[in-house]
Parts: C-alpha cells; sequence; structure tokens
C-alpha cells in the first residue's frame, strides 16, 4: 500500500510553514514576498478543491447554450463559443449568454479573489 500526501496535503503543509515559521521571521521586502507566495498557495489550494465541480458546471451550461455535443471538451466548448461571439450569433444581449458568463466569472472569482467585495454582492443576486 502506498500512502503519499496528496498534492492538496503537500501545498497545505507548505502554505502553514510560510504562514507560520517563515512569515513571522521576515519583514520589509522578504516579508511581502512571503505574503505573495501565501496569496498563491491558497490559490492553489481552492483551485485544486473547486476547479472538477467548477468544470463540470461550465461544461453542462456551454453544451445547453451550444446546443452542442456533450462528448466535446471544455476547450472545444470555448472554442465554439468565441466562434460564435465572434460571428456575432452570440451578444451579449443573449441572457443565456450572460448568464453562463457571469456564473463562469463567479466560480473564477471564489478560487481567485474569496475575499473580493463584489463577489458577495453577486453571490447575494
Amino acid at each position: 500500500m502506498h500512502n503519499q500526501p496528496s498534492v492538496s496535503e503537500l501545498v497545505q503543509a507548505v502554505k502553514n510553514f510560510v504562514d507560520k515559521t517563515a512569515m513571522p521571521e521576515l519583514s520589509g521586502r522578504s516579508g511581502f514576498h512571503a505574503r505573495v507566495a501565501s496569496n498563491v498557495l491558497g490559490t492553489i489550494l481552492r483551485d485544486l478543491e473547486a476547479r472538477e465541480s467548477n468544470d463540470t458546471r461550465e461544461h453542462a451550461r456551454l453544451v445547453a447554450l451550444l446546443d452542442a455535443d456533450p462528448s466535446l471538451s471544455l476547450d472545444e466548448l470555448n472554442a465554439k463559443l468565441r466562434q460564435k461571439i465572434r460571428s456575432g450569433e452570440l451578444t451579449i444581449q443573449s441572457a443565456e449568454l450572460m448568464d453562463h458568463l457571469k456564473k463562469t466569472a463567479i466560480d473564477q472569482l471564489k478560487v481567485d479573489q474569496p475575499n473580493y467585495s463584489a463577489l458577495t454582492k453577486a453571490l447575494e443576486e
């Protein structure tokens, strides 16, 4: 039996070291870089936790929006979406497009900037 730590556990261990051991010992430029490193590690942890469900929801929205084959990959669906936007077939007047873009942006903000004040407002709407 092979019991290695998961990627999330490894990233969390490094984040704990930065937050609890390194950062308290640092000031100035080095302290700033330690805070940046901690923020990056936090973003990685949130992405590892949310990526699969975010991608699944985005995929389902795109299949519905584009009336597309569900076997297409997320990259292929996004390529189709870009083509439809460029051609003018989908515009900002499309409530379905705007709903998809808003939900995709909110999911990404939850990963990138979970404390962003406008995110709270967007989640309430």
